[in-house]
């Protein structure tokens, strides 16, 4: 029987966030190229995706190119790019049949023109969905986030807009990539490493964190059932005490 059976659907997280670890080491495992490794973790977003959209999940985001990652070797990054423009194409019937939503958070104008019009496109053909939101996390730092933000408010402070004593979370937040999104329940990182990465570090500050040593490129919807599984067996406190959350104590 899957996993699937045993959860709580009253009880899920709103939103997941996942750092896709592990494809170059699922190649060098097995021989290969770093490059394979990344074209077989295409099927584990196409399969998390479904698992999400399937359980009924508001929302998904994948941190799938960070600003770092421009730093590794320019064939592989060409190798990245080609593929993500590659992969929209093939896996936007797959969005459509689930009735997923796609955006995107990070530096989109510094990516290839290519990648941009294909995000541009896919994102486009899929705005009207009212199922899962799948964000795309490219070109992407959560330091630099914040900085925009800063930055941004600033101004409208310099301008006039803001009071420097109107500044609380929700401006804040309001003026982060994800402002359209609910804050981060639960963070899956895959590979057994256990870092954050520079990832949503301002969404994920009581979101609970689920390290898995199975690599990317072999994760599958029994790994994400089981990995929200184990988030339903956590206590979420926010800074009370048990005794609190059971008598519902404010």
């Amino acid at each position: 029987m899957s996993l699937k059976a045993e959860i709580n659907t009253n009880c899920l997280p709103r939103h997941v966030a996942i750092i896709m670890d592990g494809n170059g080491r699922w190649a060098k495992k097995r021989g290969l190229s770093r490059i394979n490794g990344h074209k077989k973790g295409v099927k584990a977003v196409r399969e998390t995706v479904e698992a999400a959209a399937e359980l009924g999940i508001h929302a998904l985001t994948l941190y799938t190119f960070s600003t770092e990652n421009w730093n590794r070797p320019k064939s592989e990054v060409n190798v990245l790019m080609s593929l993500l423009v590659t992969s929209l194409k093939k896996e936007l019937k797959t969005l459509q049949k689930n009735d997923v939503k796609l955006q995107t958070i990070g530096n989109i104008d510094g990516l290839p023109s290519r990648a941009q019009k294909e995000l541009k496109e896919v994102i486009g053909n899929t705005i009207n969905n009212g199922g899962l939101t799948l964000t795309l996390a490219l070109n992407y730092g959560a330091k630099e986030e914040i900085v925009n933000a800063v930055k941004i408010i600033s101004k409208k402070i310099v301008n006039n807009e803001f009071k420097i004593e109107e500044i609380d979370e929700k401006v804040i937040n309001s003026h982060l990539y994800t402002f359209t999104l609910p804050v981060v329940d639960f963070l899956i990182r895959t590979s057994g490493e256990k870092r954050i990465s520079n990832f949503l570090l301002w969404q994920i500050a009581y979101a609970e964190l689920y390290f898995t040593d199975v690599l990317w490129p072999d994760f599958r919807k029994e790994d994400f059932y089981e990995a929200i599984l184990n988030y339903q067996r956590r206590e979420r406190r926010f800074g009370k005490t048990s005794e609190q959350i059971d008598n519902n104590i404010q």
